[in-house]
């Protein structure tokens, strides 16, 4: 992905601040995400052709993981291997949400929808995570190369 893209999705030319807007905007869906999934899994689970107990389960998970990506976006320097472990599990999920639909649930129209679009969602946010990972990583490189932090 180019760093010109990534700027205008981003709004800055910053890798490390790149990574942290990226992994802030994942913690805000996720974590919205989740607490739908918690405190209305009844109504949704009937929307999607989901179970409610699976997607009330799901939502404490998303909802957890949210809280963590939110806590890492907070670092002035988010660290390579947990900002790693997170696009690992977003590529985990969108997988995994692609498998669940065609393997074992059975959704409504709705759910038929809803799953592909959340996981091409998740997908993203694992992509320009890692391309802002690169970047900030790369950033940082040349700053130790040339001597000055």
């Amino acid at each position: 992905m180019s760093a010109t893209l990534l700027a205008g999705i981003s709004r800055t030319t910053e890798p490390r601040t790149m990574l942290r807007r990226f992994l802030a905007l994942d913690a805000l869906v996720t974590g919205v995400n989740g607490l739908a999934y918690v405190t209305a899994s009844g109504p949704l689970g009937r929307l999607l052709g989901i179970d409610d107990t699976l997607l009330a389960g799901l939502g404490v998970f998303l909802a957890l993981f949210g809280a963590g990506v939110g806590c890492l976006a907070t670092r002035q320097q988010p660290p390579h291997p947990p900002v790693k472990a997170v696009v690992d599990a977003n590529l985990l999920w969108a997988v995994l949400s692609i498998a669940a639909l065609t393997l074992w649930f059975e959704p409504t129209t709705a759910g038929a929808v809803w799953i592909p679009l959340q996981a091409l969602t998740v997908a993203g946010f694992a992509v320009l995570q890692w391309a802002a990972l690169r970047a900030a990583t790369t950033d940082v490189m040349v700053v130790d190369r040339q001597g000055t932090v």
